[in-house]
């Protein structure tokens, strides 16, 4: 199972003293250095913590980019000049502190269809983060997506075995009907070990909880130690 380390909010303590440290690039190659597979950012629409100069640096570095974005016409434009190794829909609000939830693809599907299509013929693949919902995940395929990227959050604030049977159902149907499985948020040295247990998730996404560690230990130890345990689900 592959390691994508989200760095977003290294530049949200960047972004805190409109500074120039701590360096989102030497994050990043301290995070490839502790084993992670790639670097995971979100450009959001209102540059809270990542900045355009942020995405084209690390490109430059030559990481496997992924790139966390709105379906706007803005970020697609970003997008397929950057040409980053794969793009993820996100659902983004002004007001909440983080994505609270899956993308609604049900409501948008022309705009959705459209989207990929559009990163598609910059030769982009494309994830949809989604609820662990089935006809949400029904309609990223409908839409031409090529990964669902199952949103966590739920099982990371209740972590019950329950909530594990849904996300080991919802990564079986999604392999099923041609997608490829992802997943990410919330998860932590004390909730991943049950995830890295469901065979269809092919890499995770995690960058709050190894940040946070990283205070204490270092960035390139808190994805080591990451890493070791995203081994252990054999």
């Amino acid at each position: 199972m592959k390691l994508g380390v989200n760095i977003d909010h290294i530049a949200t303590l960047r972004e805190a003293r409109k500074a120039e440290m701590p360096d989102v690039v030497m994050a990043a190659r301290e995070a490839v250095l502790g084993g992670a597979d790639g670097i995971t950012v979100h450009l959001r629409e209102d540059r809270r913590h990542i900045q355009d100069r942020d995405v084209w640096a690390l490109k430059a570095e030559g990481h496997r980019l992924n790139f966390e974005m709105a379906a706007t016409d803005e970020m697609i434009s970003i997008a397929g000049s950057v040409l980053p190794a794969i793009c993820c829909l996100v659902p983004e609000k002004r007001l909440e502190i983080t994505t609270e939830g899956g993308l609604d693809v049900l409501s948008q599907m022309e705009t959705i269809r459209n989207t990929i299509e559009r990163l598609h013929d910059k030769n982009i693949p494309v994830s949809i983060f989604s609820d662990a919902n089935r006809d949400q995940i029904q309609a990223a395929k409908d839409c031409g997506a090529d990964y669902v990227e199952l949103h966590t959050g739920v099982y990371a604030n209740f972590t019950t075995p329950r909530q594990v049977e849904i996300l080991q159902a919802m990564a079986t149907f999604a392999s099923s009907i041609g997608l490829g499985v992802n997943a990410g948020h919330g998860l932590t040295i004390e909730n991943v070990l049950a995830i890295c247990k469901i065979p269809e998730i092919l890499e995770l996404n995690i960058g709050h909880s190894i940040v946070s560690r990283a205070v204490f230990i270092g960035i390139r130890n808190a994805v080591s130690e990451m890493k070791y345990l995203l081994s252990q689900h054999v």
